[in-house]
């Protein structure tokens, strides 16, 4: 086996191991504290634990799709640096990742059950991006995180003051994904074309109601 054959195995199983990871195990983080961290578990009513439960899950489905679009990207980015930034990018996202999936621990759920099918999903919808091209791919990256960022906007409105614990991770994530998108921009990120646009936008419908539920 040749250097560029090893090369090539060696980030597919690097790849298939973040995969197993990511839905099943514990991938790795930064090591960044979790926000949360400090804030006292909230006096929250049934309804208002029930609906963080369920805010909490969609984000955390959320964050296996962004870590699979990640990684669908790294493996097909033509150049060297697009391919760093968006493994470290994926890397940052994994924190994320982490302080769902505790917090809704705490909160007595567990993720969504479709988490396999959506990074599955989400990882061919990234490698086909990043084939097109790293302008495209980076451009896909902001679109990706600007929806995000609205997403999340809407779940600060909509849990309870009383859970401060909810709501510094929510903040928190909203401040990266934030992050995410200008640094796309800022490496040559392409508007993508409205019609792109309304198909990410309902294709994220979709898993939002899915996860939200189960």
């Amino acid at each position: 086996m040749n250097r560029a054959t090893a090369s090539i195995s060696d980030r597919v199983i690097g790849h298939l191991d973040l995969a197993l990871r990511t839905v099943f195990g514990r991938p790795p983080t930064t090591g960044r504290p979790d926000p949360s961290t400090g804030h006292a578990e909230g006096d929250l009513s049934d309804d208002e634990r029930r609906l963080a439960t369920r805010l909490m899950r969609v984000n955390h489905t959320g964050e296996v799709c962004a870590q699979a679009l990640y990684q669908g990207q790294a493996v097909t980015a033509g150049l060297e640096h697009v391919r760093r930034d968006m493994e470290r990018a994926a890397v940052e996202e994994n924190d994320h990742l982490a302080w769902c999936e505790r917090r809704i621990e705490e909160l007595g759920s567990h993720p969504s059950v479709f988490n396999p099918l959506f990074y599955a999903g989400s990882f061919a919808i990234g490698a086909l991006a990043g084939a097109i091209g790293d302008r495209w791919s980076l451009g896909f990256v902001a679109e990706t995180e600007d929806q995000v960022v609205r997403h999340l906007d809407s779940h600060l409105e909509r849990v309870s003051e009383n859970d401060q614990k909810s709501r510094a991770i929510l903040r928190q994530m909203r401040t990266d994904e934030a992050r995410h998108a200008g640094k796309a921009r800022e490496a040559g990120g392409a508007d993508l074309p409205l019609p792109i646009r309304l198909l990410m936008r309902a294709s994220s419908k979709v898993m939002t109601k899915t996860a939200y539920w189960v």
